[in-house]
């Protein structure tokens, strides 16, 4: 499923399976995840590249886009029971703007579209859970690192 246009200003053309855009997506997932992996492990390149390319196979990738620049990607992918909504990275330049606020708007009605809850996980000490909790989102499950969360359907 492709994600449609928001307008006036926002696109999200599918990445392609090439190295090019494979390298972008890598780049956005550094600029927006790198400090908060960094701050409980260090940066290990080569473990986060494999992990990348290993994500980056098992799901479809979006660019987020206007018509200047590339701010970053998210995942949607739709099951039969939920949505999986994911890899939402926002460049820091493009971030407290209310650009991710208006992408995840977007995304949750297209899953209301589908009749669908929508399921998502994120670094426990990252502080993007409170913009995930903002929008409806309840945590149904934990790991050690990992917040699980889902944003039922609306009825």
């Amino acid at each position: 499923m492709n994600i449609p246009s928001l307008q006036p200003d926002l696109i999200f053309p599918r990445l392609k399976y090439t190295s090019a855009d494979s390298d972008f997506a890598f780049e956005a997932k550094r600029a927006a995840m790198g400090p908060y992996i960094t701050r409980k492990w260090g940066w290990d390149e080569e473990f986060q590249r494999n992990l990348h390319s290993r994500r980056y196979q098992e799901k479809p990738y979006f660019e987020i886009k206007n018509a200047q620049n590339r701010l970053g990607t998210v995942s949607f992918q739709v099951f039969y029971e939920h949505v999986r909504f994911g890899e939402f990275y926002l460049f820091p330049e493009y971030q407290g703007q209310g650009t991710g606020s208006r992408v995840l708007q977007h995304c949750l009605r297209l899953a209301d579209s589908l009749t669908l809850p929508v399921r998502l996980e994120h670094l426990h000490w990252n502080p993007v859970g409170a913009l995930y909790r903002r929008y409806g989102f309840i945590e149904i499950g934990k790991s050690d690192i990992h917040c699980f969360m889902e944003r039922p359907c609306p009825s």
